[in-house]
């Protein structure tokens, strides 16, 4: 992997990290389902206007679209909302990983490694160890909250899987049109149906701009740039090069956290956290495969017959001139 595409694995972990921040300024502003729905609706638009539908079942991208968009997003909005701080937020939701492994085995039938079970049970312990430090001085809620929103974006992964569109991005850009509805629909019922609208018109006030901000942030920076930077690295590299610097993630939101809100880890939630991240590194594991250009030296190597022509003709050089036909008769049969 190259430098420059090593620092644009770093940035994509950068901005996916700082999202969760703008998540919490967001929700200083707009009720959580409002915000999450504002969030695709931004994207929805010009992706309907602009960019080609891509080539896939229809059911996949409705799951795909319920599941990481309306749970994953609905949900880690709410739990945030409702008291989980941001850092632990993008430590907790990287279950996602060892519950799409999960999910594979029992939907799809996909065989679970004895590493990646190795891998599946260190995150669990880590969460177990995250829920126990909760109970004793937190509500347990938010954790319950943003463990579901991690199964939501499994299930969007198994969906993604399902699907196989010819342009992954395309797909993943078309998926925003899925949640809008849903979202706005939760958000009039469990928000109020005007609640969110004058919070939006709240915006464009002096004191509103911290919100637009961290809207535009999250609905652009870390969706439409992050997303295509990450495809385009998947597509010059295999999946598990560049899968292990989306384990900078939740480092970049712990420290983002911690700067700028002063959210303050545990030791008990550091241990649980740093858990976490490693069963997920270690489920997530690859193994690196031959490259094909070794074995293709000796099949690309000239015939032993030409070879033995060119040292003859190199002989005859040395020695004496040949025939002008001669050669060519020689060279043509063997």
């Amino acid at each position: 992997m190259s430098v420059k595409d090593r620092l644009l694995a770093v940035l994509v972990a950068v901005l996916w990290g700082l999202n969760f921040l703008a998540v919490r300024i967001g929700l200083d502003h707009y009720p959580p389902f409002f915000l999450s729905a504002l969030r695709f609706l931004v994207l929805a638009v010009p992706v309907i206007l602009f960019v080609p539908r891509p080539k896939a079942p229809v059911r996949w991208l409705l799951v795909y679209g319920l599941g990481f968009g309306v749970l994953q997003f609905g949900l880690l909005f709410l739990a945030i909302d409702q008291g989980m701080p941001s850092g632990q937020a993008s430590v907790v939701v990287q279950a996602s990983a060892p519950f799409t492994m999960l999910l594979g085995a029992l939907l799809l039938g996909e065989r679970v490694s004895p590493r990646q079970l190795g891998g599946i049970g260190l995150a669990v312990l880590g969460m177990a160890v995250i829920a126990v430090e909760r109970a004793r001085s937190a509500a347990l809620l938010p954790l319950l909250l943003t463990l579901l929103a991690a199964l939501g974006w499994a299930l969007g992964n198994i969906a993604s899987r399902q699907a196989r569109p010819d342009h992954p991005l395309r797909f993943a850009l078309w998926m925003s049109v899925v949640p809008p509805l849903p979202l706005l629909a939760l958000s009039a019922v469990m928000e109020g149906p005007a609640t969110g609208w004058r919070a939006l018109g709240g915006s464009f006030d002096g004191d509103g701009w911290p919100g637009l901000v961290a809207l535009v942030y999250t609905a652009l920076a870390g969706s439409v740039v992050g997303s295509g930077i990450w495809t385009t690295l998947l597509k010059r590299y295999e999946a598990g090069v560049v899968a292990p610097f989306s384990m900078l993630v939740p480092v970049v939101g712990v420290a983002a956290a911690w700067a700028v809100l002063g959210e303050q880890l545990t030791g008990w939630s550091l241990t649980g956290g740093s858990a976490v991240v490693l069963g997920v590194l270690l489920g997530t594991g690859w193994t690196p495969r031959p490259r094909k250009g070794r074995g293709a030296v000796t099949t690309a190597a000239p015939p032993r017959g030409r070879d033995q022509s060119r040292r003859t003709r190199s002989r005859r050089t040395e020695n004496q001139a040949p025939e002008p036909t001669a050669p060519v008769q020689n060279t043509q049969r063997s």
